[in-house]
């Protein structure tokens, strides 16, 4: 598969996306977590580069291959703590929207905040939306796996 563009960049798009990263890096939710939240909506929406780009950036943070090979069952295993599956819940209902799921119930948006004072709460739910949005920008121009940004 070829991308249908080669590049998106625009100096006005950059910036904003760096203003973006720089809000959920600075809310205060573990990068670890975080990477998991992009790994697990990039699954769930089939976005090949971004599965790629995020399995390299858990690695970096020091992920290990046994959870990154669980995340996408990952109720099915013991690898992760209460803190990361209340996270990884909370990215399957935003991001399952358009599967006819009722999105965000209330027991899964109490257990993430039982975890996640409301800055890290805001960090997570910015980071769902910014995968979804990437994940959708991928699929449109083609974009194939083998690249990791940043």
């Amino acid at each position: 598969m070829e991308a249908r563009m080669k590049s998106m960049a625009n100096s006005d798009l950059i910036k904003g996306i760096q203003h973006l990263q720089k809000a959920i890096h600075g809310g205060g939710v573990d990068p670890l977590v975080l990477e998991l939240v992009h790994l697990r909506a990039s699954q769930i929406n089939g976005c090949s580069p971004c599965v790629f780009a995020g399995v390299q950036a858990a690695k970096k943070q020091g992920e290990t291959e046994e959870r990154l090979h669980s995340v996408v069952a990952w109720r099915e295993t013991p690898f992760f703590t209460e803190e990361e599956r209340a996270a990884l819940a909370l990215t399957e209902a935003a991001t399952r929207i358009q599967d006819g799921s009722p999105g965000v119930a209330d027991e899964i948006w109490d257990a993430a905040a039982t975890h996640f004072d409301e800055n890290q709460m805001s960090a997570i739910i910015l980071n769902i939306a910014i995968t979804n949005f990437f994940n959708r920008i991928n699929h449109t121009i083609r974009e194939p796996a083998g690249k990791a940004w940043g």
